[in-house]
């Protein structure tokens, strides 16, 4: 099986795959080979990121299946991040350098930065991720991320860099940087599955020509601390699978198709090579407006992924939601 993916253009032309292969905890040969399998079965969109310590085995498979004639640079779509410690924007350049050295790449498609919370810089080693103080806190940084999104937009102006977005931000944060910035965001990369739909935010950023990536999408099986809850309902339940047996799929897939068509581009972690094959076969139905609206009644309001380790940060962005706090611009950056 090949599949061929549908693209969505972002505001500046370039396009994104409708899907991509999250690769949060893939790592090593097995890593190598599950990213590589991916391309045979038609992902054309890969996310990593410097946080997941594995942008090394994205490079040597995007790598590896170039060489092999099987797809062009230009086929690809190719994502990664700035971790919360280079916000500085003297380390910012140096930091995407790294990253630009370990996938084997020339340029990526998307530079995010992958939360607004500027952390205690320790150094550009994997090791150097978190420092703690004396309390066991996370040790924070003063860096306004619009003074790093500034030094994330001279990537753009090197060449290096196609496009750039954001992850994790709230919609006054996403403001807020809209207001001072010269190149917009194309993307909001940012949780979004059954459970905690993100709805007002989508249609915000729609209302702007800014997509939103859903990482997530199923909810989180690796539990980031106590509070953490899986979208287990949805997967099981027995009204999902009725819709699921109308068009020949399963829940995970129904679940997929809803988060395409209230607007978002997932990017799930597949666990094995059936759901890899699995979840890219979603593009031969749509769902009906009743059908999105039951999906829509399994929001609670509740995020698989709440980062509440960084919940003493002054930027942490889920204290304000993302229904509140909204104001018209009366100038959009374009």
């Amino acid at each position: 099986m090949w599949a061929r993916v549908p693209r969505v253009k972002f505001f500046n032309g370039f396009e994104i795959p409708l899907i991509g292969l999250g690769t949060y905890l893939t790592s090593g040969e097995q890593g190598v080979r599950s990213i590589k399998e991916a391309i045979d079965i038609g992902y054309r969109h890969i996310d990593t990121a410097h946080q997941y310590g594995n942008e090394c085995e994205v490079g040597r498979a995007v790598k590896d299946k170039i060489d092999e004639g099987f797809v062009r640079r230009e086929d690809l779509f190719i994502t990664t991040k700035l971790w919360n410690t280079f916000h500085k924007p003297e380390h910012v350049s140096q930091a995407f350098g790294r990253s630009l050295a370990r996938l084997q790449l020339d340029y990526v498609d998307l530079y995010l930065m992958h939360m607004p919370m500027a952390l205690g810089f320790r150094g550009y080693e994997q090791q150097d991720l978190i420092s703690y103080d004396n309390s066991g806190k996370i040790v924070c940084s003063d860096v306004d991320y619009c003074d790093t999104w500034k030094a994330m937009e001279q990537l753009v102006c090197s060449g290096r860099v196609r496009s750039i977005g954001l992850s994790n931000f709230n919609q006054p944060q996403l403001e807020r940087l809209l207001s001072v910035a010269s190149i917009k965001p194309v993307t909001n990369q940012v949780e979004c599955n059954p459970g905690f739909t993100q709805r007002p935010l989508i249609e915000f950023c729609r209302g702007l020509d800014i997509t939103v990536t859903a990482f997530s999408p199923m909810g989180r099986a690796n539990r980031c601390d106590s509070s953490c809850h899986v979208t287990a309902g949805v997967l099981t339940d027995a009204r999902v699978a009725a819709i699921g047996a109308k068009y020949g799929k399963s829940n995970a897939q129904i679940v997929l198709r809803y988060l395409i068509d209230i607007g978002t581009t997932p990017i799930p972690k597949p666990s094995n090579r059936a759901e890899t094959l699995e979840n890219i076969d979603i593009f031969d139905f749509e769902l009906t407006a009743e059908e999105i609206a039951l999906l829509g009644r399994f929001d609670t309001g509740e995020r698989a992924v709440p980062l509440k380790y960084y919940s003493h940060h002054r930027e942490y962005p889920f204290r304000e939601d993302f229904t509140l706090g909204s104001r018209v611009l009366r100038q959009i950056v374009r």
